[in-house]
């Protein structure tokens, strides 16, 4: 199933949440992830996307560790999402012990969300394969210190800027391997400007094919040089040709 990344959408959604959710909807888009929420009660947001036939695959939301993991897990269980995905910042991959204690943060989010019926999922962004200790990627290291219930989010563009092809690594993440993040471009580095699917240098046709578990393809674009909604429209389009 394909959802639409919000953070794409990030500036018009701060200023018209609902808006968007609307212009999303109308271009083909049943599913999508929202990254926040911009001072909108949770109920107002669900009941607007449920009325639009938009579901939550899921939401970028911090790690519901320490003091504010209650609000956090609140707010999203209301707005009615299962699975609350983030990442650990890429300083983090810098040392081992850096790996070790952000990997302790997650599944102490985990443990809290399980409290509640809910889930936690790790995104990663390009430090985590670049970094490696004792021969070991850093990326590996995380996975095995994170408790089983965390699920993967695959970004494969980050995976492909590191310098690896996603395919091979999306398959190897067997049953783990829940959701990817699909988006195309140069694979540069963080300020890339990204295009539709296949006009850069992403395989995103293989890398989701090889993502066989995954129950949700998510479109995503941090940036473009062009009109957002059409690049989200033909990146729909490109999927449901596959």
């Amino acid at each position: 199933m394909i959802a639409a990344q919000l953070w794409s959408l990030h500036e018009d959604a701060s200023r018209d949440l609902l808006g968007v959710l609307e212009r999303v909807a109308a271009i083909g888009y049943t599913a999508v992830e929202p990254i926040s929420l911009y001072g909108h009660p949770p109920a107002v947001v669900r009941r607007a996307a449920g009325d639009l036939g938009l579901t939550f695959c899921s939401a970028h939301a911090p790690f519901p560790s320490g003091p504010d993991a209650g609000a956090i897990l609140d707010e999203y269980a209301e707005l009615g999402v299962e699975t609350l995905v983030w990442s650990l910042e890429p300083e983090e991959f810098g040392t081992l012990d850096g790996v070790l204690r952000g990997a302790g943060r997650v599944n102490a989010g985990a443990a809290n969300a399980a409290a509640r019926g809910m889930r936690v999922g790790y995104h990663n962004h390009f430090a985590e394969f670049v970094n490696s200790f004792g021969g070991e990627r850093a990326y590996d290291v995380l996975l095995r210190e994170l408790d089983p219930a965390v699920c993967v989010e695959l970004d494969v563009y980050w995976v492909r800027t590191a310098g690896l092809d996603p395919a091979p690594v999306a398959a190897a993440l067997g049953d783990r391997l829940e959701f990817t993040h699909l988006k195309d471009g140069p694979a540069i580095g963080m300020g890339d400007y990204m295009v539709p699917f296949g006009e850069g240098v992403v395989d995103v046709r293989a890398a989701a094919a090889a993502a066989r578990s995954a129950r949700w393809h998510i479109v995503e674009a941090d940036r473009c040089h062009g009109d957002m909604y059409d690049l989200l429209r033909r990146c729909l389009e490109f999927l449901s040709r596959a």
